[in-house]
């Protein structure tokens, strides 16, 4: 169903693979959209923000709902000022933002604020729910405080959704289109043992989720948006070689990780993270891409 006309929306982070593929479902549905960008706008239709200064309140003022997708990309070396650069883009850019939505004459309905499963840390084994505990490493630490910068717009009652992404498939950017070169040239394979648990979801679904948040009263604080089918790093590297009809023989150790990707290979490549969607299927989102052969092959093909 097509929402009204004069329900407008403000989103940040619009450049990225995730804002790509959300605004068009915007559109389609009839919310009226406006960017939050970090460049002086040229048109009608954008509010310009620092993320490292404080919004004026009039500027986002008279929204429907937000959604807050914009932070420092985590894939690359993560040096100390790229570890500052991903930690204030999150934690100031939202506490700003929440600040100023807080008190806007005309507050929004809902803030639905980006997260990241991130937030568990390496849990091994354990199957991990909202409610779960928060995990220990710069990631974690980082998205804690993500989420912390969004409580001043819940505190004004703002319905406000943290949204926990897993690993993003997409087309056109994010990890998937790191990991295609070797795997596309025959020499990809498992990283470390391969025994690591690898929570992800499809674009698609990702926007599902969302759209899903908007309209259901019920969802507020951290939500999952992972498919219900996690897979260990092992199988995702043969399903992904599968359905690039290339071999998955040659491993990466976790040395040459390491060596290669720094801290970031430990927190995010070789960490195991079994995180269920329990919140999206409780309230009854009805997944496109459960499994992931299908989801790659609807990618990749």
């Amino acid at each position: 169903m097509a929402a009204a006309n004069s329900s407008r929306i403000l989103v940040s982070g619009v450049s990225g693979p995730i804002g790509e593929a959300l605004l068009p479902s915007l559109k389609a549905r009839g919310y009226a959209i406006t960017r939050l960008v970090r460049k002086q706008p040229s048109g009608e239709g954008h509010v310009f923000w620092n993320p490292a200064q404080p919004l004026s309140p009039q500027s986002v003022s008279g929204f429907e709902a937000v959604i807050h997708l914009a932070g420092e990309t985590i894939v690359g070396r993560w040096t100390k000022a790229k570890k500052a650069r991903i930690r204030d883009s999150r934690a100031w850019g939202t506490r700003y933002l929440a600040e100023a939505l807080a008190k806007a004459p005309q507050p929004p309905r809902m803030l639905i604020s980006a997260s990241a499963i991130g937030y568990y840390g390496d849990r091994d084994e354990e199957i991990l729910h909202e409610d779960s505990s928060s995990g220990r490493g710069f990631l974690p630490e980082v998205c804690r405080e993500w989420e912390a910068a969004s409580q001043p717009a819940a505190a004004a009652g703002i319905r406000t959704v943290q949204t926990r992404f897993g690993l993003v498939l997409s087309p056109t950017g994010g990890a998937l289109q790191k990991m295609l070169p070797p795997f596309r040239l025959g020499v990809g394979g498992k990283i470390g043992n391969g025994r690591q648990w690898w929570s992800w979801i499809h674009v698609k679904d990702l926007v599902g989720a969302i759209h899903h948040a908007l309209k259901s009263d019920v969802l507020r604080g951290p939500v999952n948006v992972v498919a219900p089918k996690p897979v260990r790093n092992a199988e995702f590297s043969k399903i992904l070689a599968t359905v690039l009809s290339r071999p998955s023989i040659f491993p990466m150790p976790a040395f040459a990780a390491r060596l290669a990707f720094g801290q970031m290979a430990d927190e995010l490549l070789l960490a195991s993270q079994h995180v269920e969607p329990a919140k999206l299927v409780a309230t009854g989102y009805p997944f496109h891409y459960p499994d992931l052969k299908p989801a790659l092959e609807a990618i990749l093909k």
